[in-house]
């Protein structure tokens, strides 16, 4: 039984400062098991790896940027921080290419040893000056079945969310339902709320062209939302924050209190 499967639901992202601002927009992720990549790719007509079709994964869009298989890159990842999974399972929440193009804001990398049991999330944050930086945050195995996890902003992102601010995770990880909720704070309170909530489906071939006859062009769109949202915010006003240098290596570890410990090339 393929683990690998669609989510169906809504991103949403609330402001509370310097300017109220929000938005929802209904979206379709993939979740992929990266062990079924291969089998994927020979059992749907509508899916690819690394190769052009109506909706494709290319490993290159991920990690390191190279061919190189990406379970293999995040694997290597969790070896130099002493997170050895076994033959546990890598599974990815992301956009697929439709039609060759994807932007991904956040893929997160869901890491589950050999009992089955989540040790760890990465999460890769992409920005629109085509950078990429991991924050690779271990599992509190006491924790419930929401996982809470938080750490300090190291990256840039948004022009209007200055670098002193913290992420405060809320993670559902993946079932029947998805959810990764994020509210960012600085030292006076909130700054932003942003979620994905969705609902599982099936990965097949009729699954995946209902999901274009319904977003055509969702992947074009979520670039295209980044840029209006960002100009409706302007119009309002909000001040320009300065563009740092990008953190020198490409992966931040948190521990579990939300400290950087290290980071990593």
């Amino acid at each position: 039984m393929n683990r690998s499967c669609l989510y169906a639901g809504q991103v949403m992202h609330h402001r509370m400062k310097p300017s109220r601002h929000r938005f929802i927009y209904r979206v379709t992720s993939m979740l992929l098991d990266l062990d079924e990549l291969n089998q994927l790719h020979g059992r749907l007509r509508l899916f690819s790896r690394n190769r052009f079709n109506l909706f494709s994964f290319h490993d290159r869009d991920h990690g390191d940027g190279s061919e190189r298989p990406l379970a293999d890159q995040v694997r290597s990842i969790l070896h130099q921080h002493d997170l050895d999974l076994g033959k546990g399972r890598i599974e990815l929440l992301c956009y697929p290419r439709i039609l060759g193009y994807v932007f991904n804001p956040l893929s997160v990398f869901y890491c589950y040893d050999e009992q089955d049991s989540l040790r760890a999330i990465l999460y890769e944050v992409s920005n629109t000056f085509n950078q990429k930086h991991n924050y690779l945050i271990p599992v509190d195995q006491e924790q419930g079945p929401t996982i809470r996890q938080s750490c300090d902003k190291a990256f840039y992102v948004s022009p209007f969310i200055s670098m002193a601010t913290q992420y405060h995770f809320r993670m559902q990880p993946p079932h029947n339902r998805i959810a990764v909720c994020i509210r960012q704070t600085d030292e006076a309170g909130p700054v932003l709320h942003a979620t994905f909530t969705g609902q599982r489906k099936p990965l097949s071939d009729g699954s995946l062209l209902s999901t274009f006859l319904k977003y055509p062009l969702m992947t074009l769109k979520v670039i295209a939302g980044i840029h209006w949202e960002a100009f409706r915010i302007w119009r309002k006003k909000v001040p320009l924050q300065p563009r740092p240098s990008p953190p020198a290596t490409r992966t931040t570890l948190v521990n579990h209190s939300g400290e950087h410990t290290h980071e990593t090339v």
